[in-house]
């Protein structure tokens, strides 16, 4: 008996057909020839086609790499190897014409020396980005030598089944890993049904940890996105907090306003270079306001930096080589005169500068000192909310907590 697998794109379910006659077995000795494997039936895109030929070249990838071809010929993909292998695969729409999509001869080139990991959600798709980042990470020592290239692309606001089966289709084509953030269980389940069917690596990021919740507080998820409608507002109370604590700290940069130190969640201290500015942003983003006080030698710190509560004040500093690199690289981007630059990117004055800082912060002890060097700025705002909610809250263990 021979049987036939079709996708249904309307419910996403696997139908099985018979045909009227039986072919002979085949002995275990000799294989079975690529036209008698079943047909995947599957709806071409040719927008999707053009995508993927735009990020081949934005890429960099060379020509002379070994690569797949996909050629469509009479309704119908013939994939070659450069081993010479083929093999076809049917493509056709949802009522089981040809599709209209691809006229004439359309060739799509896919790299054998690259992966790509194709990231789906239907909202932002921030939470499949950075999980895949995360992960990507512990790969750094293949990626940075390039022994195993990684691309990956965002699909954010894919909020239909149609548009996700697009996205599918082409992950099938180049022979992509799909991640998925779907908040709809129905649609969590159609990625992972066509994944499972058309043979595409999958992970489902969102689904795992929503139905732990669930469990855990005996409540269902309502499967809606985050922006759908039916949800309460994203412009909400803790949206305009954060609004209004990334303006706060726009105007506390580089120690403007010193007489609105009292306002501020968080105050960082340090010498010029020390990553004070990005570290700010980066956290009145998650809604801290945070003002920074530059350290410089000579010139008289504001009072207000000694006046205010000093478990919110944190200290920054730096190797001195390092600090002398990057500053060295600052003059030269600005077009310092070699008089100005000597007193600012010397080695000497960086060691001064630093030993400066250093004996400010001796005689504030309530003040913890970071040590930057080599940090990202994730990691630095990391150690500061955890030391910030630690006294805030008196914990026995460090914790960044919140309400919800």
């Amino acid at each position: 008996m021979i049987s036939s697998t079709t996708l249904s794109f309307s419910n996403l379910t696997t139908t099985t057909t018979t045909a009227s006659s039986v072919s002979e077995p085949k002995s275990k000795s000799e294989p079975a020839s690529p036209s008698d494997q079943p047909s995947r039936k599957i709806r071409s895109s040719p927008q999707l086609n053009r995508w993927s030929r735009a990020r081949a070249v934005r890429s960099g990838r060379k020509l002379d790499r070994r690569v797949q071809k996909i050629t469509s010929t009479a309704g119908s993909l013939v994939r070659t190897d450069s081993n010479n292998s083929s093999n076809s695969i049917n493509w056709e729409s949802e009522s089981g014409e040809e599709s209209g999509g691809v006229s004439g001869t359309d060739e799509t080139e896919v790299t054998a020396g690259g992966k790509s990991i194709y990231m789906v959600s239907d909202g932002t798709g921030w939470t499949a980005e950075h999980s895949v980042n995360a992960a990507l990470g512990q790969f750094e020592h293949c990626l940075v030598d390039r022994v195993c290239p990684v691309s990956t692309h965002l699909f954010s606001g894919i909020d239909d089944v149609e548009r996700l089966m697009e996205v599918i289709k082409q992950a099938a084509k180049e022979g992509a890993m799909l991640v998925y953030t779907l908040a709809d269980p129905s649609m969590a389940e159609s990625a992972k049904q066509a994944c499972q069917l058309w043979g595409i690596p999958s992970a489902d990021i969102l689904g795992p940890i929503t139905e732990s919740i669930a469990s855990h507080l005996g409540v269902s998820p309502s499967g809606l996105p985050r922006w759908a409608r039916g949800r309460s507002s994203s412009l909400s109370e803790d949206y305009f907090r954060r609004i209004e604590a990334i303006e706060f700290t726009i105007k506390q940069d580089d120690g403007a306003l010193p007489e609105n130190l009292h306002k501020a969640d968080i105050v960082l201290a340090g010498v010029s270079r020390t990553g004070k500015t990005p570290l700010s942003i980066y956290l009145s983003q998650k809604g801290y306001k945070v003002a920074n006080v530059p350290i410089v030698m000579n010139v008289k710190l504001p009072s207000a930096l000694f006046e205010i509560d000093p478990e919110k004040v944190f200290g920054l500093t730096i190797n001195a080589v390092v600090l002398h690199t990057i500053r060295s690289a600052r003059s030269r981007t600005l077009g310092f005169a070699e008089g100005i630059r000597s007193n600012y990117s010397e080695m000497d004055h960086v060691k001064e500068e630093l030993e400066f800082a250093a004996k400010i912060f001796a005689q504030n002890p309530v003040w913890p000192v970071i040590e930057v060097t080599g940090k990202a700025i994730e990691e630095t705002a990391a150690i500061v909310l955890r030391l910030f909610h630690d006294r805030k809250n008196r914990c026995s263990m460090p914790r960044i907590s919140k309400r919800y």
